[in-house]
């Protein structure tokens, strides 16, 4: 570790040097100009760990120094040592707002320089230690969240492959909704961990719908009044199986699966309700749901073109939708264009 020395006397450096050098593992380096020792303090940050500074210097006083210093990044902690001659009170307390560590004063006592400076070295390796073992928790902690979030994932993959198996349209479905909602957050401007929460809390969105007997979710036709208030049962029936989870994910996937079948205007189901008492996630799933629907072949209908999708949702903004979260959506027109063709490719 480095101790760097500021004089701008080269015989006051030559003393301090020499004063510290029978410290074990410092290596003292004298420096005449305070445009050189800070050079050199950007140059190798990490490396030093102690400055001992002249006060009163033609160029830039010891105090502007300490101030210029401090401002280095990474070299905050970093013990500073003013060596003086003067012991005005002001001075001191200016310094020390400044940044300075301690105090040394002219003429100076080798004795007393080497045990200052080896406590302060040792100050400054036992800070580098502690941030060093901080960093490896840091990286064992999102080691250990990553497992935890992959595991995570791969159980939620495998409950929407159950769900793939009784309607054969899901699990192409899911994972193109999961990506337009992925959008929708970004376009919205959340943070990338709540997109990716988003994007995978999605795909349970129709998990409800295990529930639902064949005759009805894999019927070719349109559903008759009584089929219909069967099928819309999902939405409860999905929040249900979710919402008992301790996991942040499943839960924001409950809220969806219980709200996207809401409407802006409020005549939605199951609850009714409208504006923005429709959770935030419902409302995004209920604009990449439909829009998903519409642009793909199911056993009663034919796909829509994309623009033909396009002006639904503008049509239906406000009224079924979100204003706001149909904008972010078609503000990504170009990224959602592209997976729905990618749709059209897969079903020919």
């Amino acid at each position: 570790m480095r101790a760097l020395v500021l004089d701008d006397a080269e015989l006051n450096n030559l003393v301090m040097v020499e004063a510290l050098r029978p410290i074990r593992d410092c290596a003292a380096e004298a420096f005449t100009r305070p445009a050189d020792a800070l050079a050199r303090i950007r140059a190798q940050t990490d490396e030093i760990g102690v400055v001992l500074t002249d006060y009163e210097m033609p160029e830039m006083d010891g105090i502007a120094f300490i101030r210029a210093a401090r401002a280095v990044p990474g070299f905050a902690h970093v013990p500073i040592v003013m060596v003086t001659s003067y012991d005005a009170r002001a001075l001191r307390r200016e310094a020390l707002e400044a940044g300075a560590t301690d105090f040394l004063n002219k003429p100076c006592d080798p004795v007393e320089i080497r045990a200052r400076v080896t406590n302060l070295l040792a100050l400054s390796r036992a800070y580098r230690e502690q941030q060093e073992r901080a960093a490896w928790l840091a990286r064992e902690v999102a080691a250990a969240v990553a497992l935890v979030e992959a595991r995570e994932r791969e159980i939620i993959t495998l409950l929407m492959r159950a769900a793939e198996h009784r309607d054969t349209d899901t699990g192409n479905h899911i994972a193109r909704v999961a990506a337009y909602v992925g959008l929708i957050a970004e376009a919205l401007g959340m943070p990338p961990e709540r997109c990716r929460l988003l994007s995978l809390a999605s795909t349970m969105h129709d998990v409800g719908k295990i529930a639902i007997p064949d005759a009805i979710l894999l019927k070719p036709g349109p559903l008759d009044a009584e089929e219909r208030r069967v099928m819309e049962r999902h939405a409860e029936r999905g929040a249900r199986i979710l919402e008992s989870s301790s996991s942040e994910v499943v839960r924001a996937a409950a809220e969806i699966a219980v709200s996207h079948h809401e409407r802006w205007d409020g005549t939605g189901y199951p609850r009714g309700l409208a504006e923005e008492a429709i959770p935030l996630p419902g409302r995004m799933v209920a604009v990449a749901d439909v829009f998903d629907a519409l642009t793909t072949e199911r056993p009663y209908k034919r796909a829509w073109s994309l623009e033909a999708a396009r002006a639904h949702l503008i049509q239906e903004s406000g009224t079924h939708f979100d204003a706001a979260v149909v904008q972010a959506f078609l503000s990504r027109w170009d990224s959602v264009a592209a997976l729905a063709g990618q749709a059209a490719v897969q079903a020919a």
